[in-house]
């Protein structure tokens, strides 16, 4: 078995929270008094685009929200949007540990929209941890298309059998392991850690 180089990283439900899953979207739907259908349907034909950087954020608001006159501002409703996003605390203790062995690339590779991947970049500091981010946004691809996959091994230069992907979700982890590489499923910190012991990278080594 090759040493592991390369710690490939969803961030949405592994280290960070959904910046804008369903469960933020009805949170706007009853913060905002929006029809929750009509939201629903005009986010799923523009969701493609916003997370694969075609388009912006006011764009995505001015297709999904601003579509007509409304009682509350665009940035008022911004602001909500941001405010979704925070930490997994123990994942991110876990993530610290790794960073401090100089052992790993570790690098992102998730689905999310330009603004509000800057915004988490910024806002939890993630430059810390990670070397790169393989974002949906500035690859223009997005998990589970196995091209976002193919394109991050291809920037670092890295064979399959040198990196583990993590990622929450069954259907994105298929095409790494389909490439190769070895994948973690996620289900939380102290799951993630024995995991990665059984893959070479004991806990012990992870703390010093």
């Amino acid at each position: 078995m090759d040493d592991v180089a390369v710690l490939f990283w969803d961030l949405g439900g592994v280290v960070l929270s959904n910046g804008w899953d369903e469960h933020a979207r009805a949170d706007a739907v009853r913060r905002f008094s929006l029809d929750a259908a009509d939201f629903e349907q005009r986010h799923h034909q523009a969701a493609g685009e916003f997370e694969t950087g075609r388009i912006t954020l006011d764009a995505y608001l001015d297709r999904t929200v601003f579509f007509r006159e409304r009682n509350f501002s665009s940035d008022s409703f911004k602001e909500f949007f941001f405010a979704q996003s925070s930490e997994k605390t123990e994942t991110r203790v876990l993530l610290d540990e790794l960073t401090a062995t100089r052992r790993y690339f570790l690098a992102a590779l998730n689905n999310e929209s330009a603004e509000l991947n800057a915004y988490r970049i910024r806002k939890f500091n993630l430059l810390r941890n990670f070397s790169a981010f393989f974002t949906s946004c500035y690859l223009r691809a997005l998990k589970p298309d196995p091209l976002i996959y193919k394109l991050a091994l291809e920037i670092t230069q890295r064979a399959p059998q040198e990196c583990i992907f993590i990622d929450d979700r069954p259907e994105n982890l298929e095409p790494a392991k389909a490439l190769g590489m070895r994948a973690i499923r996620f289900e939380s910190a102290g799951q993630l850690r024995t995991s990665l012991a059984e893959a070479g990278i004991q806990p012990a080594l992870v703390g010093g």
